[in-house]
């Protein structure tokens, strides 16, 4: 069992940049795929970015060049850096955790780009 505890979001200004951080308790943290998905109203949860455990990561065409996800296996813990941040990208973040067979969310945390 692993759980997921998201930090790191707020509101800002468009323009403007926000981290959000996901600690994960349990063991073999470095063994899952960890993940950041976002959700807005009306709207599916729709992958942001994901990162291996070696460090190979994935992001959506939408964020490539503005966000970057790293990971700190000693401190399991799972990062998404904001950077010019847009009103669409207002949502609910979801830190995710998977590997074969297994998936675990967080509870979310809200972002609200808005001037």
């Amino acid at each position: 069992q692993v759980q997921l505890v998201e930090s790191g979001g707020g509101l800002v200004q468009p323009g403007g940049s926000l981290r959000l951080s996901c600690v994960a308790s349990g063991s073999l943290f470095n063994s899952y795929i960890m993940g950041w998905y976002r959700q807005a109203p009306g709207k599916p949860r729709d992958l942001v970015a994901s990162i291996t455990s070696i460090g190979i990561t994935n992001n959506a065409d939408d964020v490539k060049g503005r966000f970057t996800i790293s990971r700190d296996n000693a401190k399991n813990t799972v990062y998404l850096q904001m950077n010019n941040l847009k009103p669409e990208d207002t949502a609910i973040y979801y830190c995710n955790a998977r590997r074969v067979a297994q998936a675990y969310w967080g509870q979310g945390t809200q972002v609200t780009v808005s001037s």
